[in-house]
């Protein structure tokens, strides 16, 4: 059996490695969620937060991927880092949860005016009949809020993947790869090594 802080010490660990090996995204991660139908999706998004309940996006919740994990609240995750050894990936399952309001809030508030702003004039995944009217209501949002601190909009918050599986893939010659699977079992993780 294996404790939960050394499956998530083993992800800062090669998270920072990523980091100081000059990887231009390291918190880059393809998250594939699905609708009621079985139809996937997948986009990449930032993780934004990590700690021992799970792995934090925030988005806007009335986009496609927002809509699909409140209709069926599992994901994906999947890190790629080119510029570690022969390349590392680690995949994630699990169930989601909103990130709490103050959680949602702290985060909004670090972001930068026009991201801010951005929440609000983008009405994610719908259709846009023209780049301009994108960016005058970023124009008319700005004019609103100029002697004020921008609020989070209700329709963006974050959500936290809750995990049941974590896969480090490390590449090695010949496609000789080591795969390790650690899974989530009542009170902690357990490993095992499958075939590459």
């Amino acid at each position: 059996m294996t404790a939960t802080n050394d499956v998530f010490a083993r992800f800062h660990a090669l998270l920072e490695e990523a980091r100081e090996a000059g990887d231009p995204e390291p918190t880059a991660m393809t998250l594939s969620s699905a609708d009621l139908d079985g139809r996937i999706s997948s986009r990449t998004v930032l993780l934004k937060a990590l700690d021992q309940r799970g792995f934090v996006f925030y988005t806007n919740t009335q986009s496609n991927k927002g809509r699909q994990l409140q209709a069926n609240p599992r994901a994906a995750l999947s890190f790629l880092w080119k510029s570690l050894r022969n390349q590392v990936q680690v995949n994630i399952e699990g169930s989601v949860e909103a990130v709490s309001a103050q959680e949602a809030d702290a985060y909004f508030a670090s972001r930068n005016r026009l991201s801010q702003l951005g929440a609000w004039a983008s009405w994610q995944s719908q259709t846009l009949l023209a780049r301009q009217d994108l960016l005058d209501r970023l124009q008319e949002l700005d004019t609103r809020y100029a002697d004020q601190a921008v609020p989070r909009p209700a329709h963006w918050s974050g959500y936290r993947v809750v995990p049941t599986m974590i896969e480090y893939w490390f590449g090695e010659p010949a496609r000789l790869h080591v795969r390790e699977r650690f899974e989530r079992g009542e009170d902690e993780w357990s490993m095992r090594l499958l075939n590459p």
